[in-house]
């Protein structure tokens, strides 16, 4: 039994230290996405620091964007979106005093963990125009068992091409978690809820849901957000 522990052990190592160099070679912007959770008491204090975080963040050298949200179903749980020109800028920003208040400020406020996962962009197209005013967020977490990670990979390249003809959809992205490359982000922005409904009825948002239910690890985990801005 030590023995076959021992070779799962010794092959985990050498796949995440394949995922690392792989990872290190590849130098372009860093993806990053923060769940957030508060009492319902500290939601209003929960916002104002998140907008003035976003505020502050905007201003900082390599920053891409820098979206704030809130759940909602859920208006105590909040996520924030982040993309850095490369990792030293996103590296910058995460040892910077505009993060590190953010962080203490919150800390009495939280009934969570600061649920912070770095991203890779695999499937980007920057969007036409800004989110409209009242566009729907959905941001999924999916994970899949390792064997299936390459197959749902494709999968959800095509849903995304798909997904960004249909009417309403203002961007639709893809992203791989670094430390975890069988764990992903699916980004989405809907103009309304009328077209995020539309697309979830479409024969390809549910030929996709179909397929990747048997691939999963963990419970497919999308929630749907506002703009705090």
């Amino acid at each position: 039994m030590l023995a076959v522990y021992g070779r799962f052990t010794a092959a985990a190592i050498l796949i995440a230290a394949s995922a690392a160099a792989a990872l290190a070679q590849a130098p372009g912007p860093t993806d990053v996405v923060t769940y957030i959770e508060v009492t319902p008491s500290g939601e209003a204090d929960a916002t104002g620091l998140l907008r003035q975080l976003a505020a502050a963040s905007r201003k900082e050298a390599g920053v891409v964007s820098f979206t704030v949200l809130q759940h909602i179903e859920r208006p105590s749980q909040f996520a924030i979106l982040e993309t850095w020109s490369d990792a030293k800028a996103h590296e910058a920003h995460d040892g910077g005093p505009a993060l590190q208040q953010f962080r203490e400020k919150l800390d009495h406020l939280r009934v969570g963990f600061y649920d912070e996962r770095l991203d890779t962009g695999i499937d980007v197209v920057p969007p036409a125009a800004p989110p409209t005013k009242d566009a729907i967020y959905v941001v999924t977490h999916v994970d899949v068992t390792g064997p299936f990670k390459d197959d749902a990979i494709a999968m959800m390249n095509k849903l995304a091409a798909d997904s960004r003809k249909e009417t309403g959809a203002e961007r639709f992205e893809l992203w791989q978690q670094n430390n975890r490359l069988n764990h992903f982000t699916l980004v989405e922005i809907w103009k309304d809820r009328a077209a995020l409904d539309a697309h979830n009825r479409a024969p390809a948002s549910r030929e996709f849901r179909e397929k990747i239910g048997r691939m999963l690890g963990a419970l497919y985990d999308d929630r749907r957000y506002r703009s705090l801005e």
